[in-house]
């Protein structure tokens, strides 16, 4: 397991694009018949991906952790971006379908992923925070992710969000995680832009062509950066810093949230005008 430190709004604006890139920007995540995570300081995230082949692959504790198993003091959302496969959670195995979800909540001891087809295999994104009370585990399906229709084809952001760990549907306790489809034509994920102080939130991009690519916008409304990402490609947005992206096609992204709460729309939108 990698460890990732985040920078603070102060040595932010004197780092250079490569340094921007080492901080904020989590890549290689995604390797046939590996599981690869990375530990973020900032609200003790873990990210990672798990691609199983012919054989399962376990969720062990690595020694960052400094626990018995993986999810001794975590809770884990795992979402299904390819084939079909397998998550064993305990004495509990959920089949997951592409776009299905499962929650796994603190105390199960046991976890592995497993590809149904390993001609057409399974990737796992896992997002983990920190847990101090137990929640069942919880299977989404992506039919029950409850769609909303967002944004226009006129303002290039027509998108559909689909949420799956949040207080309307699958219970945490500070988990928020959710799947945003851009439409055919459309490129921005959200504008204007946003923050919210109370959480961090981390995006992994996917659904992207080999040759496309997606400038995420992050820092400050008054002093913007971007850093360019390719598919499967993952990167951290602290609560002082937009978020915001456009790529040179129609992609997805599965949002992930950590910190004081779980209220969807406590977010804090950054006037279009402001941005420099």
């Amino acid at each position: 397991m990698r460890t990732r430190l985040m920078a603070d709004p102060v040595r932010y604006p004197t780092m250079t694009t490569a340094q921007i890139r080492e901080t904020f920007l989590v890549d290689a995540l995604y390797e046939p018949g590996e599981l690869r995570q990375v530990y973020v300081d900032l609200d003790r995230a873990v990210v990672g991906m798990a691609a199983p082949l012919k054989s399962p692959i376990s969720l062990a504790a690595d020694e960052t952790l400094r626990a018995e198993n993986f999810a001794e003091r975590r809770e884990l959302g795992v979402l299904n971006i390819a084939g079909s496969g397998v998550i064993h959670a305990g004495s509990e195995s959920y089949p997951l379908r592409n776009l299905d979800c499962l929650y796994i909540g603190r105390g199960a001891k046991e976890i592995a992923f497993e590809s149904t087809d390993p001609d057409s295999p399974a990737v796992f994104y896992l997002l983990s925070y920190p847990a101090h009370s137990s929640y069942p585990t919880t299977l989404v399906r992506k039919d029950d992710a409850r769609p909303v229709e967002l944004g226009s084809a006129k303002t290039c952001n027509h998108r559909t969000v689909c949420k799956y760990i949040y207080l309307e549907g699958a219970q945490s306790c500070q988990l928020v995680m959710g799947v945003t489809h851009l439409h055919p034509g459309s490129a921005w994920n959200t504008m204007p832009a946003h923050r919210h102080i109370r959480r961090s939130e981390i995006y992994m991009y996917f659904n992207l062509a080999e040759e496309a690519r997606v400038f995420h916008l992050m820092g400050p409304a008054e002093e913007t950066r971007h850093i360019v990402m390719k598919n499967r490609e993952v990167v951290v947005s602290p609560g002082w810093s937009i978020h915001a992206g456009i790529g040179t096609q129609a992609y997805s992204f599965c949002w992930g949230m950590g910190g004081e709460n779980q209220d969807y729309g406590d977010m804090d939108p950054v006037p279009l005008e402001s941005l420099r």
